[in-house]
């Protein structure tokens, strides 16, 4: 009876209430599929993990610090998980002996793994600069000058980029290893045994140099290695790895570049961002900050190092091979030829 005085049959209002309903359910399905993609606690796909054998202490590792920390890890959808070491080296035997994925090298390591026949590769130079390695010495034992390292007992962490550096420097002085006394030492044991008088020198590199200096006080003296040494700090995994995740170190090589750039565009923010997580003052870095080139590439320039050190090592009888190897075969030249064509200046 309602129907019919307002002028409506009984089939026109049910057709009126069936489009209310497919309208409404229309806007419940909507919002919901909205809510789904919006909301947070809703799972996505998982990221895919990488374990980075590295040293955060040190500012070569500022692409990786602010991959992680802007995000662009994740947007790559890699999760970066962090395993500290106070050099190269050991993050070298963390990747070999599987324990982590990837790992943070100078290239001395590359160097003996090439040696060693090791099957690793460089995926790419993250950083490179010549105002990170040195010497430090005690004014008190008579060391005032490069020269004066004659006949000094000097800590060094053997078969790394300090060793490299100390033997440069020694060259330089027209000294050879015999004129001192090297004494084996790790990083972290460096600054303790020098305010303690059990060596007269350190041959080392950043943060630690900075370290041992804070230590002395005025009397500390530093020689640095503009010059003598260009540190290339290079991200490095086994060729199983990356056999089996090209796709992964192509999104790791992504974020690390726009790391490098961030580190390069935003030097005030990366320095924060950096002593954030360093455990030691991250102001020495500020100084040489404009020195410091964080650029992702594989350049010839690496290639000609590996060479020139590798003969080092058979001069000073590091190893007991005498040829040098293909380091070519060391390098994996694919991921970044993908990536950043352009940064690939390698002869190959």
């Amino acid at each position: 009876m309602t129907a019919v005085k307002f002028g409506l049959s009984t089939r026109t209002v049910g057709l009126y209430w069936l489009a209310g309903l497919l309208v409404t359910v229309t806007l419940i399905a909507a919002f919901y599929i909205w809510l789904m993609q919006s909301s947070p606690s809703v799972a996505k796909s998982p990221l895919e993990q990488i374990v980075i054998a590295t040293n955060t202490e040190y500012v070569g590792t500022c692409s990786i610090v602010a991959a992680r920390e802007q995000g662009y890890f994740a947007r790559e959808g890699i999760l970066v998980l962090i395993q500290s070491h106070s050099s190269g080296k050991a993050a070298m035997e963390a990747v070999l002996q599987g324990r982590a994925n990837v790992g943070t090298v100078a290239d001395i390591p590359v160097m003996f793994a090439g040696f060693d026949q090791k099957p690793v590769s460089v995926l790419a130079t993250i950083f490179k600069t010549e105002k990170d390695h040195g010497i430090v010495g005690r004014k008190d034992r008579g060391i005032l000058e490069p020269a004066s390292l004659k006949g000094k007992r000097i800590g060094v962490t053997l078969s790394t980029s300090g060793h490299f550096t100390l033997s440069a420097f020694l060259n330089r002085q027209k000294l050879s290893a015999k004129d001192v006394t090297m004494v084996n030492y790790k990083p972290e044991e460096f600054a303790d045994a020098l305010v303690r008088g059990d060596v007269d020198a350190v041959a080392s590199w950043e943060p630690f140099l900075n370290t041992m200096m804070g230590r002395l006080g005025s009397n500390g003296v530093a020689f640095y290695g503009k010059d003598v040494y260009e540190s290339l700090y290079n991200v490095v995994a086994m060729r199983s790895y990356i056999a089996a995740h090209p796709d992964i170190v192509k999104k790791l090589l992504r974020a690390l570049d726009l790391g490098s750039r961030f580190c390069n565009e935003k030097p005030e923010v990366a320095r924060q961002l950096m002593s954030a997580v360093k455990k030691t003052d991250a102001k020495s870095a500020d100084g040489s900050w404009a020195s410091y080139r964080f650029e992702v590439g594989l350049d010839q320039g690496l290639l000609l190092a590996l060479e020139d050190q590798a003969r080092w090592a058979i001069k000073n009888k590091l190893t007991n091979k005498t040829v040098v190897p293909n380091y070519l075969d060391y390098i994996y030249l694919d991921g970044m030829e993908s990536v950043k064509p352009a940064a690939v200046t390698i002869i190959h």
